[in-house]
């Protein structure tokens, strides 16, 4: 299985690690540590001296009752920090937007992948994409982050995200993106209880059985702290081994914060495998 995402392919024969790059003042998971541009780039560089095999930058958060941003001000996030990771790394970079012009902008300066938490479910987005030679990773979510907390519902948590997978990524490759350009994420998270996210990781390999790489989100997220009992930034351990079960189960993608520990993790996975 291959990953094609602008100029790089990525062999997905052992899981990759995506490196989480926050440029925004309230992230759930570091509290704005790296909101300058100067810093989030410095922090960037880190992670791919730990190893990350794709940069994810986000300019807008999209956590549980995020205030959202405007157009401007997401560009002017992230933009800074893309145009000079560009010069200085030789892996790829995405870019967490569902903002057809943030997508736009940040693929014509370098960027090779996009991360919408909306599948390309805004108005241009799938031809900014269709019209790119772009990955994208197109995940499920249900509600929006302001509302996605309140009293989420399933009539079978797996099968309906299943569904709307199934349904975005026919979608997507009608509009022309190729398969070998999409992965999928179940967006653990978003719009789901304990127990929604614990039955998606558990039954993981159905997603993984439609044939696309799948990207797991659980570095430090609540429904860790709520097995666990720790607060957001005492959950590393909690992260890896939640990487450690995805990877096992089929991920093919990794999105972290804490990328050695992961790396070091995977490694005894393949090992294994």
């Amino acid at each position: 299985m291959r990953f094609v995402c602008g100029q790089y392919t990525l062999d997905l024969s052992t899981p990759k690690v995506m490196g989480i790059v926050n440029v925004t003042p309230d992230s759930f998971s570091d509290g704005g540590r790296y909101a300058s541009s100067l810093k989030a780039v410095s922090h960037a560089l880190q992670l791919v001296e730990e190893g990350a095999d794709i940069l994810d930058i986000g300019g807008e958060s999209t956590r549980p009752s995020a205030v959202p941003v405007s157009l401007q001000e997401e560009l002017d996030r992230v933009m800074p920090v893309l145009e000079s990771l560009i010069r200085q790394v030789n892996i790829p970079i995405s870019i967490d937007t569902y903002k057809p012009q943030v997508m736009q902008t940040a693929i014509a300066v370098g960027a090779s992948m996009i991360n919408d938490i909306r599948a390309l479910q805004e108005e241009g987005a799938l031809g900014v994409v269709a019209n790119s030679n772009a990955g994208v990773c197109l995940m499920h979510m249900q509600g929006l982050p302001q509302t996605m907390q309140e009293h989420p519902h399933y009539e079978d948590v797996v099968n309906d995200v299943k569904h709307f997978l199934m349904t975005r990524l026919q979608t997507a490759q009608d509009a022309g993106i190729q398969a070998s350009r999409i992965v999928l994420d179940p967006g653990f998270g978003f719009g789901k209880t304990r127990e929604h996210n614990i039955a998606l990781a558990k039954n993981l390999g159905v997603l993984c059985a439609l044939g696309q790489p799948v990207l797991v989100g659980l570095s430090r997220k609540s429904v860790l702290g709520q097995v666990t009992g720790n607060e957001v930034d005492a959950r590393v351990h909690a992260s890896v081994a939640a990487a450690v079960i995805s990877a096992m189960k089929g991920a093919k993608i990794l999105r972290v914060h804490d990328v050695a520990a992961t790396k070091e993790a995977l490694k005894i996975v393949s090992a294994i495998d």
